[in-house]
């Protein structure tokens, strides 16, 4: 049986880089980077760790790290997305995982946990089952409440305190995407993939300003396939009221040995990109990135 105990809890689950001045209108997240894993998480996994941490947006955090030094809050989560995904809903559960009953407002039907990857993920990499027992439902709960809830308390405080400051709030989430899979599907393969829910969690234009600037540094950029957005860029997306949301996702194959788990040398020259496309964003006025200063509520 796992659970979540003080002595074996990932502490602290979660941090903020906050800029040394004031914070602008713009704040990253990694909420897949982390790779802390619980001793009880990994004696509960039938896999091995370097499978589980297949799943891992290894490096995202580093490849964003300069965020701060132009204004813009980073926060990254520590405990790793096997584990718990903040990447969905709260209780986008599937119920033959666990023993118990679920809460009945949880989401067991959602195509994202008919795939295995609810908000407590079933499955890793090619399909490979996680567990190799049923969890109690308790563990489910107590990871909710530990980990997700205060990151999201935290990620909105952030949104909310750029839109009060700045009449708008952006946010982008970073990610990253294996260099096999569901891109085999696309022709010419894409380097970066931006998701903005098709059109419906930022201003166009802002879509098109960081597509651009990727472009101009040579990156071969798509959008919305096969990544529109998670959960993160849909709930948090809301132009019409100042909340705007833009995915990122880097083919790890440009920085990393996805087979050894570690950076090449490509890393660096990504990484000093990723702070290109940082000081664009968090530096253009709001009105070259099609964003319209609104009233904090």
């Amino acid at each position: 049986m796992t659970h979540v105990s003080p002595n074996d809890a990932v502490d602290p689950a979660f941090d903020v880089a906050e800029p040394d001045g004031g914070a602008g209108a713009a704040t990253f997240n990694s909420p897949h980077s982390g790779a802390t894993y619980p001793a009880s998480f990994l004696a509960a996994s039938r896999l091995d760790p370097r499978t589980l941490r297949r799943s891992e947006d290894a490096f995202v955090d580093e490849l964003f790290a300069a965020a701060p030094s132009f204004g813009a809050p980073l926060m990254r989560a520590h405990f790793p997305r096997a584990f718990l995904d903040v990447n969905r809903e709260p209780y986008e559960l599937d119920p033959r995982m666990f023993d118990g009953r679920l809460p009945p407002f949880a989401n067991t039907r959602s195509l994202r946990v008919a795939g295995g990857l609810g908000t407590i993920a079933r499955i890793v990499g090619e399909a490979q089952e996680i567990y190799g027992a049923r969890l109690p439902v308790d563990e489910a709960l107590a990871r909710i409440e530990t980990y997700y809830k205060p990151y999201h308390r935290t990620l909105g405080r952030l949104i909310a305190r750029a839109h009060r400051l700045h009449g708008a709030a952006l946010l982008v989430d970073c990610h990253s995407m294996p260099s096999a899979g569901a891109l085999r599907e696309e022709r010419p393969r894409a380097d970066v993939v931006l998701g903005d829910r098709y059109g419906t969690s930022c201003a166009p234009a802002l879509v098109d300003f960081a597509e651009q600037t990727l472009r101009d540094l040579g990156y071969l950029v798509l959008r919305n396939r096969p990544y529109a957005g998670g959960y993160i860029t849909e709930h948090y997306g809301a132009p019409g009221s100042g909340f705007h949301a833009l995915q990122i996702e880097i083919n790890r194959a440009l920085y990393m040995d996805e087979r050894a788990h570690a950076k090449t040398k490509g890393f660096a020259k990504v990484q000093a990109d990723m702070t290109t496309l940082v000081r664009a964003i968090a530096g253009a006025p709001l009105a070259a990135l099609g964003v319209h200063r609104l009233a904090a509520e």
